[in-house]
């Protein structure tokens, strides 16, 4: 395969990927990164190997939008089995405690998941990529150090519950950022008295995003050419990605004005973050909306 650059391709946008289970969000990054040939690349809204589904991958200058991906709802489906915890909060964790649940039938279950429906305050597991002093908490935890973890406010907008049966539960759950599926599978399984840990999880929304419009890697490997081209048919404008933002159009002096980091005079109001587009429609970037109407440069295109 001829490769001019040796360091990669220049290229921009953003693959959304149906990440495997037993596969890190890492691993999964450097297959398609290699896949695509691309000089750059990182992934946002990290899945554990546990966990499948969408994991949007940004290639190029598409890293410098994923922390604004990070901000969206997140939609999953979840299996979690009643009456064992285990160490991790999921079947990869060692089961430290079992109690009953045979007790239990599918009307109480049903309304303890409910009933974390809406605002809630949820205490993220150990076994997260939160850090502590900039050590991972999932590091201390393989040491046995455990830390108390302050609740942090997330909002469970929408849970459906699909089914009960011998013990195990299923749902399709719609969530705000920083929430923990398994922090929730396992405050269902505490109000109910027995305990439960996560042994499916597939994350089925991201923004407006549908795990529909989604490619596996496999899929991906069958796209591999010479030219790339059937490759790079699947990667969406950054933009795209994006669909909250609203989009200011600019004239040629104001681009001029951001791309030299000047701040910039508009007829937008309110205060919040803006997609800016070149005089061609060209994506630039970010920009931050003050109240004053001035939009300041904050990640731009290069």
């Amino acid at each position: 395969m001829s490769r001019r650059n040796p360091k990669g391709r220049d290229i921009n946008g953003i693959v959304l990927l149906d990440k495997d289970t037993g596969l890190s969000s890492n691993a999964a990054l450097q297959k398609v990164k290699r896949l695509f040939f691309a000089k750059k690349a990182g992934h946002t809204g990290s899945l554990d190997p546990l966990a499948s589904g969408i994991l949007p991958i940004c290639l190029g200058q598409a890293t410098k939008v994923a922390q604004f991906l990070l901000d969206d709802d997140k939609r999953y489906y979840v299996r979690g089995k009643l009456g064992e915890i285990t160490d991790t909060g999921d079947c990869e964790g060692v089961i430290v405690k079992t109690q009953a649940f045979e007790q239990l039938n599918k009307e109480k279950v049903v309304a303890a998941a409910m009933s974390f429906k809406g605002d809630i305050l949820q205490v993220p597991p150990m076994y997260s990529a939160l850090k502590k002093d900039g050590q991972p908490l999932y590091k201390l935890a393989r040491q046995g150090i455990e830390i108390e973890r302050p609740a942090r406010p997330v909002t469970i907008h929408n849970i459906d519950f699909i089914s009960y049966e011998q013990g195990v539960i299923a749902l399709n759950v719609s969530c705000s950022k920083g929430t923990y599926i398994r922090s929730l599978i396992q405050d269902i399984g505490d109000k109910l008295g027995c305990g439960a840990h996560v042994i499916e999880l597939r994350r089925t929304g991201f923004a407006h995003i549908d795990i529909s419009e989604t490619i596996s890697l496999s899929e991906l490997e069958r796209f591999v050419s010479d030219d790339y081209q059937q490759l790079d048919a699947h990667i969406f404008p950054s933009e795209n990605m994006l669909p909250a933002i609203k989009s200011v159009m600019l004239n040629a002096q104001q681009t001029d004005d951001i791309r030299y980091g000047r701040a910039i005079l508009s007829d937008q109001q309110g205060q919040h973050k803006v997609k800016l587009f070149d005089q061609k429609k060209v994506f630039l970037g970010i920009g931050e909306l003050s109240k004053d109407g001035m939009i300041q440069p904050k990640r731009l295109f290069v």
